[in-house]
């Protein structure tokens, strides 16, 4: 698959998640938002390029930060949210040297008891 083919297989897969996806890279800018979460969000597609600390309250933002610590010393993923309906973990993305290079938010339908 050539590198055009293989951008628009990735941006097709993304886009077929039925949960927004977000990615936010290292310096914690949002770099790309799938079709749901383009439409999910408020301030929609306007937020690519900001920063994910202007869509947050200070303890989110607080947390997020905590995690990105965290994940920088190797953490792949923390639950940060559990409810009725849903769980939200976030989870981070790593280069082929293992290097973090940002991370995403990953929902969960609840466990059922």
């Amino acid at each position: 698959m050539n590198n055009e083919k293989n951008n628009n297989f990735h941006k097709l897969l993304l886009d077929s998640l039925k949960n927004p996806f977000v990615f936010v890279d290292i310096n914690h800018k949002i770099q790309y938002m799938n079709k749901i979460a383009k439409t999910y969000y408020k301030m929609g597609e306007s937020l690519l390029g900001a920063s994910i600390f202007d869509c947050h309250n200070k303890n989110s933002n607080k947390t997020i930060l905590e995690i990105v610590e965290k994940m920088k010393n190797g953490l792949d993923e923390e639950l940060i949210t559990d409810n009725k309906k849903y769980k939200i973990y976030m989870r981070a993305v790593r280069d082929e040297d293992n290097q973090l290079i940002g991370y995403y938010e990953r929902y969960e339908p609840p466990t059922k008891i």
